[in-house]
């Protein structure tokens, strides 16, 4: 099962609005989902967006991959610049310790 980190158009017609969802990448895109982490209003200015972070790096930390759009939220609010941050932090500390890089499974789950 692949697992994509995407947006849920929710709101009316010409009235955009967005669920940040976690979902199995073969259901369609207002399909079902595993679990709701954030939402993106586009219409106001500047736009709003909130992502539950801890959520996020979770799902990120075991293999959910974002979609293009989500990314970019992500790097507009700066967790996908702090997620990759501690990913790098725990490869130090696994490197320092012995380990090798085909363990990060195993020093991400630290996280």
């Amino acid at each position: 099962m692949s697992v994509k980190i995407r947006l849920k158009r929710v709101g009316k017609k010409k009235a955009p609005s967005y669920r940040v969802v976690v979902a199995d990448s073969r259901s369609p895109r207002d399909g079902r989902i595993i679990e709701n982490i954030g939402w993106y209003n586009p219409l106001v200015e500047p736009s709003a967006i909130h992502i539950d972070e801890e959520k996020a790096f979770k799902w990120l930390n075991v293999g959910a991959q974002p979609t293009e759009s989500v990314a970019s939220l992500l790097k507009r609010t700066g967790a996908l610049e702090r997620f990759e941050q501690t990913v790098a932090k725990a490869m130090r500390i696994l490197l320092r310790a012995g380990g090798t890089r085909e363990s990060r499974h195993t020093s991400l789950e630290i996280l």
